[in-house]
């Protein structure tokens, strides 16, 4: 790490800027939209290219989107490259926020501190599973993440200013943040600098007047959006917005949504930072853990005087992880990229465990670099030896998922790839034969470390994950139904497997242009309906005066609720 200590801070960002954008943007494409999340986003940003309502489109025939448009405007502006919405720009807005975040990080820390530190953050920040998976996805998390971090980062600089004037940036990252999911993008960040600055000694009234001035400054552009959404939608659009931002924060929506109990977001941040979770499981063997001193009394004295001489820096980075952090452990529903935003700030804090590491325990470090070696050489072997046809299909089974299991075990071992592809399978053991050569040399064996990291992410993201994540798809099911009904609408009925909140066939719609509407909206004459297992005696029974003709068992489970899916001709009698 020694080596970028006298490259200009300038130089390294583009560098990282290049080395994120080669392992994000390249692949971004290749694999097929597998779950029901993706989709559902990109079908808002394909009603607003196919209808030019770039305010509060509907799709699904019925559907307002959840969420404020700031990622469906950023889908659509991306889909001028391409020519229409698809996968690649569906997914490029998270990868750009991605690129911005890492680069915006590094100078955030270089320019209060060692620049290896500052370095060795980003590359942990761009390498950590939970990150880089938010990264190459259709949802709007890593925008959201970005705007709070930028507005994270703005706002510590005009606490260095001693809060004076508007800090214009921090207020432009605000609004983007509100934009992107609502109001919490906007209050979290404005709450972790205010405590800040309450610790650092400004003052409260004097830290609350100038951060409601931000606040409301940051309002402007968010409240412009939400008076032309309500000309629109009038009092559903304020039922759901009531319901997403109010009712989610006290549990108490018309459908359950992710809830889960408080230690869930622990097990996330440790199963999310992987593999780097490993590495700290390593360091216990040899951190010294030191019991405070003093009595319990004396305690927060003690924790005072610590405030009082930390660097500033480290002590926002403390609160920004944990202030973000117990927020989220708050309402009822919980998901592991709510807590994307804390995810920079602990990167700082594992880089500088890496660096201490390698100044006094490197064996750790070793140890950890031959266990990444050693899974990437039996990632290598086992692509290779399923590529030469050496494992039988038997080996699947006959169990209810068969089917779904000897589609991916067909894929991994003829699915066609190109040269591109190929050569990202054989980075990993490039990656571990590096690490191999720079094990014993301090100074490079951290940058071999990453390396190995960052070659498993884009083997995976080139060549595994695209075989065997497009055999869930259910884009050959859309095509099916294209050829069958190719133009007008097609229908969809779901039971009330989630009471309150009815699923859509979210992919199928997708790739189908936004054409799938509910049946029970429309009740029309004659037409084709999608349908998932169990929903067709609900429908005979619901709609009696209905006669259905099943067109096709597509013998797939849907990719949105893992039901078998079905394909029928209706008409009234």
């Amino acid at each position: 790490m020694n080596d970028w200590m006298n490259v200009s801070t300038r130089k390294v960002s583009l560098l990282l800027a290049l080395l994120c954008f080669c392992t994000l943007v390249p692949f971004l494409g290749d694999t097929l939209f597998n779950t029901r999340g993706e989709p559902r986003e990109a079908v808002v940003a394909l009603s607003m290219w196919q209808d030019g309502n770039w305010i509060l489109p509907i799709n699904n025939g019925v559907d307002l989107a959840y969420k404020p448009p700031f990622f469906h405007w950023l889908v659509a502006l991306c889909s001028l490259l391409t020519g229409g919405v698809t996968e690649f720009a569906s997914r490029l807005p998270s990868a750009l926020a991605l690129l911005f975040l890492v680069v915006a990080t590094f100078r955030f820390y270089a320019r209060r501190g060692a620049q290896d530190v500052a370095l060795l953050t980003a590359l942990v920040l761009l390498t950590n599973f939970e990150v880089h998976r938010a990264g190459v996805a259709c949802r709007v998390d890593m925008v959201l993440t970005l705007m709070m971090v930028l507005a994270l980062y703005a706002l510590y600089a005009w606490a260095e200013r001693n809060l004076r004037g508007i800090p214009w940036f921090g207020v432009l990252a605000l609004s983007g943040a509100f934009l992107s999911k609502g109001p919490v993008g906007l209050a979290l960040p404005l709450g972790v600098v205010g405590v800040f600055c309450l610790l650092r000694g400004f003052g409260l009234w004097r830290t609350v007047w100038k951060c409601v001035v931000v606040a409301l400054l940051s309002c402007v552009l968010p409240l412009a959006w939400y008076v032309a959404a309500y000309a629109q939608g009038g009092e559903r659009f304020l039922a759901l917005v009531y319901e997403e931002n109010v009712l989610r924060l006290l549990g108490k929506m018309s459908y359950e949504s992710h809830v889960n109990p408080w230690p869930y977001n622990v097990m996330t941040i440790v199963a999310g930072f992987v593999p780097y979770t490993l590495l700290a499981l390593f360091a216990l063997f040899v951190v010294r853990w030191r019991r405070p001193s003093g009595r319990p009394a004396q305690w927060w004295a003690q924790l005072r005087r610590h405030v009082a001489t930390v660097p500033p820096e480290r002590l926002y980075t403390f609160l920004c992880f944990a202030l973000i952090f117990v927020f989220y452990c708050i309402p009822k529903s919980k998901r592991s990229v709510y807590l994307l935003p804390v995810y920079p700030f602990l990167a700082y804090y594992v880089a500088r465990l890496i660096l201490w590491l390698r100044d006094r325990h490197v064996r750790v470090l070793q140890a950890f670099g031959y266990l990444l070696g050693g899974l990437s050489l039996l990632l290598c072997m086992a692509f290779a030896v399923l590529r030469l046809g050496l494992v039988p299909e038997s080996v699947v089974g006959n169990g209810s998922h068969s089917a779904q299991n000897l589609a991916m075990l067909r894929a991994l071992a003829s699915g066609p790839l190109g040269v591109l592809e190929w050569v990202a399978a054989a980075f990993p053991l490039a990656a571990a034969l590096y690490f191999w050569k720079m094990r014993r040399a301090a100074h490079r064996l951290v940058w071999a470390l990453v390396a190995q990291v960052v070659c498993v992410f884009v083997v995976l993201d080139a060549v595994y994950l695209p075989l065997v994540l497009n055999t869930k798809s259910d884009k050959p099911q859309a095509d099916f139904v294209a050829q069958t009904v190719p133009e007008g609408r097609v229908y969809s009925f779901r039971r009330d497997v989630t009471p309150g909140n009815p699923l859509h066939p979210f992919t199928i719609n997708f790739y189908l242009g936004d054409r799938v509407v509910p049946f029970e909206a429309f009740r029309p004459a004659e037409g084709y309906l999608l349908m998932g297992e169990g929903d067709e005696e609900v429908f005979r029974e619901r709609f009696a005066d209905y006669d259905l003709h099943l067109v096709r068992d597509f013998h797939h489970r849907s990719c949105d609720d893992r039901r078998m899916l079905y394909f029928y001709h209706f008409c009234k009698r």
